[in-house]
């Protein structure tokens, strides 16, 4: 199971729910693997726009609809 015990951001949580790995994040987005980490798991932490976009660009190969405001307050 993922995420068990762990503080989880709106991101960790999302990802954790369809079961997708920071891992394919980060190689899908090319953002590096723990900034992934560190966007799944701080839910106070807000990433830089251009990294908003690659992590958008790579989940919504998932889930089309998926927009920056789910995961961070804009």
């Amino acid at each position: 199971m993922f995420g068990l015990g762990k503080k989880r951001s709106k991101f960790g949580k999302w990802i954790d729910k369809r079961g997708i790995s920071q891992q394919w994040v980060a190689a899908k987005s090319g953002v590096n693997r723990n900034t992934v980490g560190k966007i799944a798991s701080d839910p106070d932490y807000i990433p830089t726009g251009t990294t908003i976009k690659k992590i958008l660009s790579a989940v919504r190969a998932v889930d089309k609809s998926v927009r920056a405001e789910d995961f961070w307050s804009m």
